[in-house]
């Protein structure tokens, strides 16, 4: 049995919260994962996990091996980098993610250029709008957009976004700008996410956030398509600021409920900054930061 390997899947086990949902993850069959578990279980001579109707939950010994497998993976991950000679000189591998849109539109080009200025780097994009472990993923830089949550990762601020309401200058015509988020009920919205997306919108009003309903006639599940709709005149879209820059500059979109608009979100670069960098990873930070902190501005609503 390969142990770092079973700690490894157990790690994903247990945080994905089932066995099928681990192997999805791990790109493994169900039953090579389920066999992974039960035999370092055997292993150990005890039960890691208890397996319920509800998921899987680790037992107390469970919770006492994953906190120490991380330590382990992650001082085998720091041994190997430091044999590659990861601190000696920028070279090897970095994985970072990104959410899909924002990745497309701003981490890609800025990592063309730093694959241009590192040749012996080479970098894993990985963009998704899923959030990321990045010990058990073995991510070293994850973009996020939002506050996060109190972790031991160290963040960069890079600028922020935020959320406007957009429609076509037609759609406009015809129902009018709606001048106080009260008015949206006389408006059609278009929703992106899935039949989950809220009906709610929420604005700030004299330092207070107000909630407003809002009938979305149509239902997307990528924000891309719910901009194109908007183009279209089918109604109201709400995306993130840097979505539809280039469409409010030709003039096919157009901001309205400005007045009430809600705090930005952050844009962050989130890394393990508790140990020693690999200067791979410090030359992509250097590089990459100034870089998005220019385009987040120069793309400014």
């Amino acid at each position: 049995m390969d142990r770092l390997e079973a700690m490894s899947i157990l790690i994903h086990a247990a945080e994905a919260g089932s066995l099928s949902k681990a192997s999805r993850l791990l790109g493994l069959p169900l039953a090579t994962v389920s066999r992974k578990v039960s035999e370092l279980e055997a292993h150990l001579n005890t039960s890691l996990l208890t397996r319920s109707a509800k998921g899987l939950t680790p037992t107390p010994a469970g919770r006492s091996f994953l906190a120490n497998a991380r330590i382990i993976l992650d001082q085998l991950n720091e041994a190997e980098r430091a044999a590659a000679g990861e601190y000696i000189a920028p070279k090897g591998e970095l994985v970072i993610t990104a959410p899909v849109v924002f990745g497309r539109l701003h981490v890609l080009p800025v990592v063309t250029d730093f694959l241009s200025a590192y040749p012996e780097v080479d970098v894993s994009l990985v963009l998704t709008d899923r959030v990321t472990h990045l010990v058990d993923d073995r991510v070293d830089l994850a973009v996020r957009i939002g506050d996060l949550p109190d972790s031991s990762l160290t963040a960069s601020r890079v600028g922020s976004v935020r959320r406007v309401v957009c429609a076509s200058p037609s759609y406009f015509a015809e129902r009018g700008h709606p001048v106080s988020p009260d008015e949206l009920v006389r408006h059609t919205g278009i929703s992106h996410g899935g039949l989950s997306a809220p009906s709610v919108w929420r604005f700030e009003a004299n330092g207070v956030e107000v909630a407003t309903e809002i009938r979305s006639r149509l239902s997307v599940n990528t924000v891309e398509a719910a901009i194109d709709a908007a183009v279209a005149g089918v109604g109201l879209a709400r995306p993130l600021s840097y979505q539809i820059v280039e469409r409010i500059r030709q003039g096919t979109l157009a901001l309205t409920l400005e007045a009430f608009r809600l705090t930005p979100s952050p844009v962050q670069l989130l890394y393990n900054g508790q140990s020693r960098l690999p200067l791979k990873l410090r030359a992509f930070l250097d590089f990459v930061a100034p870089r998005l902190r220019q385009r987040l501005t120069e793309a400014e609503l």
